[in-house]
């Protein structure tokens, strides 16, 4: 039995341990609100779009959204610098200088096409850019640079093909890159009205390829020399 005449000894209550708070992953936050911001922009313009919306589908807190991003306005401006970084870093990766003039001007235009035809969301935020008489493209400083290398690529293939004696030499970079993407663009922007205009089914794989081959086909059928020139 204890001794009721010993002094009770009071026992210090043990503090549960704090949970541990997860480091903030700031380069994965920035990425999923880009990603959302993308979707949001794409699908309701800049005016529709609402930023409660986008951090809601981010999975963010709307403070960190301004946070790393500021405002609205800047988001956009960060979704459409990464857009436009995201299809140039491809084109870099597909290393054309490597290949033969043809097979590059190939690889190019298949890319182009494919680019468009696996990000929906890409044709539908220049169509709002556009829209916006590219107000906020206007803007960006790296915008330029970010272009540049690319017609210096294709004024290079062309005058490779030139040199070998398949490609005509008067083709103008910036006018050739600009069909190129047209062939990619409008076919993904306007899917369903044609669809329903032509009565096919133009997202089937067999009419998607038809219509990569169709397009490889002109560019290069463009670009080659015709007898006595």
């Amino acid at each position: 039995m204890p001794d009721s005449s010993s002094p009770a000894v009071l026992e210090t209550p043990r503090r549960k341990a704090e949970p541990a708070k997860r480091p903030r992953n700031s380069v994965k936050t920035k990425a999923s609100i880009l990603a959302a911001a993308r979707v949001e922009f794409a699908d309701r313009g800049f005016e529709g779009a609402r930023v409660d919306a986008i951090a809601d589908r981010a999975g963010a807190n709307k403070r960190l959204l301004y946070h790393y991003f500021g405002n609205k306005e800047d988001l956009y401006r960060a979704v459409l610098l990464d857009a436009y970084q995201e299809i140039r870093q491809g084109e870099r990766a597909l290393s054309l200088d490597q290949y033969d003039p043809v097979q590059a001007m190939d690889r190019l235009v298949r890319f182009t096409f494919r680019h468009f035809l696996a990000n929906p969301w890409f044709p539908r935020l220049l169509g709002t850019e556009n829209i916006e008489n590219a107000r906020f493209l206007k803007t960006l400083p790296d915008i330029k640079a970010l272009h540049s290398p690319l017609v210096g690529q294709i004024a290079a293939i062309i005058e490779r093909g030139a040199a070998a004696g398949v490609f005509r030499r008067d083709v103008d970079p910036v006018q050739l890159y600009i069909s190129v993407a047209a062939l990619g663009f409008f076919y993904v922007s306007n899917t369903a009205t044609l669809s329903v205009i032509f009565e096919r089914d133009l997202t089937s794989v067999n009419m998607v390829q038809e219509r990569e081959a169709h397009a490889v086909q002109m560019v290069l059928d463009f670009l080659r020399t015709k007898p006595g020139t």
